[in-house]
């Protein structure tokens, strides 16, 4: 356990990773429309951690080189279960309200195994990814 926490049991590293699975994929994007309101040096660094340890990857938007579009690499999709077990478990014990994007989707998966949501949420990830990658 502490291995795993060594890497990814900061406060911004798994917020950065659930941000990808919401199609959160560049810089300016994690910036600007997380709800966090994580601070640019701290998400520079969070990234180049990851990017070190294998969780994730980019590669440079094709119209501006600038700009890198991040993905979770297998590693990094592997997460997935882990974010997901721990907002269930957030869900049953803590007394506060999900925001909507979180409240819609328990709406939807309430009668769902857990199994079938994490492995259908990491194959639509990849179908979506190899998309956006190739474009």
């Amino acid at each position: 356990m502490t291995n795993l926490l060594d890497l990814i049991g900061d406060k911004w590293s798994l917020i950065v990773i659930r941000d990808l699975f919401l199609y959160k994929n560049t810089f300016s994007q994690m910036i600007n429309e997380g709800d966090e309101k994580i601070s640019t040096n701290i998400l520079s660094d969070r990234l180049k951690k990851l990017l070190e340890n294998g969780f994730i990857g980019f590669i440079n938007d094709k119209n501006d080189h600038k700009v890198k579009h991040y993905y979770p690499t297998d590693k990094g999709l592997d997460l997935n279960a882990v974010i997901y077990e721990m907002t269930i478990w957030r869900n049953r014990n803590l007394d506060r309200d999900f925001n909507e994007v979180s409240t819609h989707f328990f709406e939807m998966t309430k009668n769902v195994s857990i199994d079938l949501i994490i492995s259908n949420n990491k194959d639509v990830y990849k179908k979506t990814k190899k998309y956006w990658i190739i474009t």
